[in-house]
């Protein structure tokens, strides 16, 4: 017979938004036994965020057990209990890809939503504080090595919902209320962004993204680079190199961070959006062969691409995760990230504070420069745009 499990989950923020956790922990329905937890600190978030974060950990906590188990879902939140049992309409755009996701992991009607009070939710809010505890420290939380009240494959759960980081993160500027002077708030923290050079398929403009071919840099992608490592050496004040995973921003920053004699770090969130069946094409050739679903994704943050997974809504969402980890690791210095058009457009715009669709105002050239500061009270400023005077 197929399992019976009862999730607890929990998230919270320190500040609303602020730096934020989730907790969540599994138990057999039957005999109330603890046999799995998970918890991760998630950057910076709001408390609706980190309990939607929460839940969704800790579903996917119960399918690693047992695909085919029905789940009772228990939450304090009555905002999460009651969008995702139906009653309350989803409006935030932040809530509508998290709730979607946590429909994905168990098939409907496999799952139960039950609000409880936050005294009997005791065991997921004291996660979601070890969690946000730990990101303070400038880590991620672990689970104890010794399970406790029988617990069969904690660890495995909370390895898979929150895995450690390769090395202790720098403890992050305690945040500052209120908006200050930037001489008050100490040395702010930049983002120098610097876009990968040209690929094959850059000049014909085709859809790449990271669901594609990955392609290499052209030989004048790598020229770019060069230049651009120049440029950057001459500036002489970059003290990291923080990098997309992908082929043509690893060769790019590898040539910069060669140049500047640093290391190069690689940062999963950083990686250009998946373009589903549009990997490859041209945008003439999209608005051919896709034209409903081009025009939606050129209305909506939260249209995807046909056949892909991602939305520019979802991009930001991790962008601003890879954003606070970077923040956190490199509080008050200066850090090169090296990335694709999608990801330094949306830092970018939520440096500004702009709407979605202000991406598609903005040029971005193959290898050209942005920068933006951020400063301790959680404000940002933008000091350069499409810098490609390096190329000329």
């Amino acid at each position: 017979m197929a399992a019976r499990f009862i999730v607890e989950a929990d998230g919270g923020s320190r500040g609303n938004p602020g730096p934020a956790g989730y907790g969540a922990v599994v138990r057999d329905a039957d005999t109330g036994q603890l046999v799995a937890e998970a918890a991760e600190f998630i950057g910076h978030a709001t408390n609706n965020v980190a309990e939607y974060k929460g839940l969704i950990a800790g579903l996917r906590a119960a399918r690693e057990l047992d695909p085919d188990a029905s789940v009772d879902v228990r939450m304090d939140s009555k905002l999460v209990v009651e969008q995702m049992s139906g009653r309350w309409k989803i409006k935030h755009p932040d809530m509508q890809p998290l709730a979607a996701e946590a429909r994905t992991v168990f098939p409907r009607g496999r799952v139960s939503y039950t609000w409880i009070p936050r005294e009997r939710n005791k065991d997921a809010d004291k996660l979601a504080n070890e969690a946000m505890d730990a990101g303070r420290d400038g880590r991620q939380w672990e689970p104890k090595p010794k399970a406790t009240n029988g617990a069969t494959n904690g660890a495995t759960a909370g390895a898979m919902a929150g895995a450690p980081a390769e090395e202790p993160l720098p403890k992050p500027p305690a945040p500052k209320a209120g908006w200050a002077a930037p001489a008050d708030l100490g040395t702010p923290t930049t983002f120098v962004l610097l876009r990968h050079g040209e690929t094959p398929l850059t000049p014909e403009k085709r859809f790449s993204g990271s669901g594609g071919t990955d392609p290499e840099l052209s030989d004048k992608g790598r020229w770019q680079a060069e230049r651009a490592a120049e440029a950057l050496a001459a500036r002489g004040s970059i003290q990291a190199v923080v990098a997309s995973p992908m082929r043509r921003t690893r060769q790019t920053a590898e040539i910069v961070a060669a140049r500047l004699g640093l290391e190069v770090r690689y940062e999963e969130g950083l990686r250009e959006v998946d373009f589903g069946d549009w990997e490859g094409l041209t945008f003439a050739e999209v608005q051919e062969r896709y034209p409903d679903d081009l025009s939606a994704w050129l209305g909506s943050a939260k249209a995807k691409p046909t056949g892909s997974t991602e939305s520019f809504a979802t991009l930001t969402h991790r962008a601003g995760v890879a954003r606070d980890k970077i923040l956190a690791r490199y509080a008050g210095k200066t850090v090169l990230v090296v990335s694709h058009v999608s990801p330094i457009k949306t830092l970018v715009r939520l440096a500004l504070g702009a709407p979605p669709d202000s991406m598609y105002r903005m040029e971005l050239s193959a290898a050209s420069i942005c920068a933006v500061q951020y400063y301790a009270d959680g404000n940002a400023s933008l000091r350069l745009l499409n810098d490609s005077s390096h190329l000329r």
